[in-house]
C-alpha cells in the first residue's frame, strides 16, 4: 500500500513543479480574471448608450406621401422610447432621386448618419418598399429594429381606424405571461409537487455548471495521466519504476495523483471566480439577477458528486490503458482522439439537451456508462427521475468501472513494456493472455 502513495506523491510533485503546467493554469487563472470583469471592463470603455442615426428624406406631399408619413412616424416612434436605439435624421427632398441619394451617401462619409432609408411608393399598399442602405453588410440589428417599430405603428394606425380607445390598444397588446412548474408523476399522496420555476432555473445553472465541471476535469486528467505514462516510456523510467511498483499499483497511483492535482487546480479556479464575483461591480450584477442559492436541492449535489467520481474514474482508467501503449508522446493525440470524441459526445449530448431532457435520445444516454455522467446528472436535475433510474445508471457504470479496470490493468501491464512503434490490437491481447492481474 505504501508504494501506492509513494507513486501519489510522486505524481503529484513532477506535475505540480513543472514549467507547463503551472504556465497553463496561470494563463487560463488570467483568462478567468479577464473573462469575469469584461462586461464591466467593456462599459467603462463605452461612452454611454451607443445610438445609430439613421437618415430619411422628408418628402412634401404629392407621389412620395406614404414616404413622409413613415418616415416622421419612425421618427416620432423613437422618440417616445425611453432608451432607443436608432434616432431618425430627416433631410430636405432636393426634388431628385439621385440628388436626394448622393445627399444621403455624403451624410453616410461624414458620418452624421450609419445610414438611410429609402422609400418607394407601392399602390394599394398602406406601407411603401422600404430598403436600408449602409456602407456595412451586416446590419441586421438595425434593420430587425426598423421592422418592429414599422410593424408596431402600422398596427396602432389599423387599431385606431377601427374605432377603438387608448385602454383597448394597452389591453390588445398586454403580454400573456404562462407560468412552468414541474411535477412529480411518482407521488403516491397524490399532490402533484415539484420544483418551482425558480429551483429550476438554479438547478439548470447549476447543472451547467457541473457538466462543464466534468468535462474538462476528464480532458485535462485523461490528456495528464496519458502524457505522463508516455513521457516515462519514452524516457525509460517506466523500467525502473516496474521493477519497485507493481503495475497495477502503479497505475492506480499515477490516476489518483493526477486526480488530486486536477481538482487542486479546478480549486485555484474557483478561488480566482470567487474572488471576482465578490468585487463590488460584479456583486451588483448578481444580485441584480436575484439568484438564491439555497433553493440547490442537496440530493442534486450528492449525485453530481457520486456521478463525477464514477465518470472521472471510468475516464481516467481508459486513459491510462492508452497512455501505456504509446511509446512517444508524437503520437499521443491520434491514440486519445477516441477518448475524446466519446466524452464530448456525452457532453454535447446533455448541454444541447437543456431545454429537451426527456427525450428519448437522453433516456438511453442516461444508461450507456460511458454517457452517463453526463446525460443522467441532467435528468436528475431538470426532471422527475425513477430512484431505480438512478440506480441502474449508477450500477452499469460502476460494472463499467470494473470491466475497464480489469482490461486498463492488463493493457497497462503489458503496453508499459512495448517500445517500438504502437502494437497492434492482436499483440496487445496476445501479450494479456501471459499477465495474470
Amino acid at each position: 500500500m505504501n508504494s501506492i502513495w509513494t507513486v501519489v506523491g510522486f505524481t503529484i510533485k513532477n506535475k505540480i513543479k513543472g514549467k507547463a503546467f503551472l504556465i497553463t493554469t496561470l494563463i487560463l487563472a488570467i483568462i478567468l480574471c479577464i473573462g469575469a470583469n469584461l462586461p464591466y471592463l467593456l462599459t467603462q470603455l463605452d461612452k454611454g448608450e451607443k445610438i445609430t442615426n439613421v437618415g430619411y428624406i422628408k418628402a412634401v406631399g404629392g407621389d412620395q406621401a406614404a414616404g413622409t408619413i413613415t418616415g416622421d412616424s419612425l421618427k416620432a416612434y423613437y422618440e417616445n422610447q425611453e432608451k432607443a436605439s436608432i434616432k431618425m435624421v430627416p433631410f430636405q427632398d432636393k426634388g431628385d432621386i439621385a440628388a436626394n441619394e448622393k445627399q444621403l451617401q455624403e451624410a453616410i462619409e461624414s458620418k452624421d448618419i450609419k445610414g438611410f432609408l429609402d422609400f418607394e411608393v407601392v399602390s394599394g399598399s398602406m406601407l411603401p418598399k422600404m430598403t436600408y442602405k449602409s456602407k456595412s453588410v451586416m446590419e441586421f440589428s438595425i434593420a430587425a429594429s426598423l421592422q418592429g417599430a414599422l410593424q408596431k405603428i402600422l398596427q396602432d394606425d389599423i387599431l385606431k381606424n377601427v374605432g377603438l380607445t387608448a385602454e383597448q390598444q394597452n389591453l390588445l397588446n398586454t403580454p400573456i405571461k404562462i407560468e412552468t412548474a414541474q411535477i412529480s408523476t411518482g407521488n403516491s399522496g397524490g399532490t402533484a409537487t415539484g420544483k418551482s420555476p425558480e429551483e429550476q432555473a438554479v438547478n439548470m445553472g447549476l447543472i451547467y455548471v457541473i457538466l462543464f465541471f466534468l468535462f474538462f476535469a476528464i480532458m485535462i486528467s485523461g490528456q495528464l495521466i496519458a502524457t505522463e505514462i508516455t513521457a516515462e516510456k519514452s524516457s525509460r523510467v517506466m523500467e525502473i519504476l516496474i521493477t519497485s511498483v507493481s503495475p497495477l499499483k502503479s497505475m492506480f497511483g499515477k490516476i489518483f495523483g493526477m486526480f488530486v492535482v486536477v481538482v487542486c487546480q479546478v480549486s485555484v479556479y474557483a478561488i480566482i471566480i470567487f474572488i471576482n464575483a465578490s468585487l463590488p461591480h460584479n456583486r451588483e450584477t448578481l444580485n441584480s439577477l436575484d439568484i438564491d442559492l439555497s433553493l440547490i436541492d442537496p440530493l442534486v449535489l450528492i449525485y453530481a458528486i457520486l456521478f463525477f467520481l464514477t465518470g472521472f474514474f471510468l475516464f481516467a482508467t481508459l486513459y491510462a490503458a492508452v497512455g501505456s501503449i504509446v511509446s512517444r508522446t508524437e503520437d499521443l493525440g491520434q491514440a486519445t482522439m477516441p477518448m475524446m470524441i466519446i466524452s464530448l459526445a456525452g457532453f454535447y449530448i446533455a448541454v444541447f439537451s437543456l431545454s429537451n431532457p426527456d427525450s428519448m435520445l437522453v433516456k438511453i444516454s442516461s444508461f450507456i456508462p460511458l454517457f452517463s455522467p453526463f446525460v443522467m446528472m441532467l435528468r436528475v436535475g431538470l426532471t422527475d427521475v425513477a430512484l431505480w433510474e438512478i440506480l441502474l445508471s449508477f450500477g452499469l457504470l460502476l460494472l463499467a468501472i470494473y470491466f475497464s479496470v480489469y482490461v486498463s490493468a492488463k493493457i497497462y501491464r503489458t503496453g508499459v513494456l512495448m517500445y517500438g512503434k504502437r502494437p497492434s490490437w492482436k499483440e496487445i491481447r496476445k501479450a494479456m493472455k501471459a499477465y495474470k492481474i
